[in-house]
């Protein structure tokens, strides 16, 4: 575990609160970080999205060495976003439509403990609104089987490399783009149409 004094300035930079006192953070891994990159730079309120990787215990990974799937690393993103426009109870709806939170360490077929579904709360205030979400959502109809997402503490945050970044809309008619996050944002469209960016 890393103390504030341990932080690289890169991960000081993207895990201290904003510098607009009004604009929050949030921290989700729900699989390939280049997925839920694409859905949450289109919800209304969303500031900014950074691809990272959280909640190892390598300072500043590399991409190669999350792969590997032993840094105890997952691939997250980092919302900054105005609570004015969307609460961060909104932001927990859409994670639990646009992943399957129901399968440990996989995301189809991405499989590792990179690629497992988590929340990483940024304060008790989130981490109660992220553990009364999670109950709510297993116990609606929205999936068969149990809720397997992890609900830890923010203890780092790294940004991953340049061309993981803003992935989808620079690569739209890359395979991946195509069979795994078109379907994705398509299915955000249907269901949250009311919430997304103009």
């Amino acid at each position: 575990m890393h103390t504030n004094k341990d932080l690289t300035n890169n991960e000081q930079k993207t895990s201290q609160s904003p510098v607009n006192k009004r604009l929050e953070l949030a921290t989700f891994g729900g699989g390939c970080f280049w997925c839920i990159e694409a859905v949450y730079q289109k919800i209304a309120g969303v500031i900014s999205v950074v691809s990272g990787y959280s909640g190892g215990d390598i300072v500043n990974p590399a991409y190669r060495e999350i792969c590997t799937g032993r840094t105890g690393h997952a691939e997250v993103i980092q919302v900054e976003y105005d609570p004015e426009i969307v609460k961060y109870e909104d932001l927990l709806t859409i994670f639990w439509h646009i992943h399957d939170p129901t399968t440990l360490n996989q995301q189809g077929a991405d499989k590792g403990t990179q690629y497992r579904s988590v929340i990483f709360y940024h304060n008790d205030v989130q981490k109660e609104v992220a553990l009364a979400s999670l109950k709510e959502a297993d116990a609606s109809d929205l999936w068969e089987q149990p809720i397997v997402t992890e609900v830890s503490p923010l203890i780092n945050f790294f940004k991953a490399e340049q061309e993981h970044q803003n992935y989808y809309q620079d690569h739209k008619y890359q395979p991946y783009c195509v069979f795994v996050i078109r379907p994705k944002m398509e299915k955000l469209k249907k269901l949250f149409k009311p919430q997304l960016k103009s």
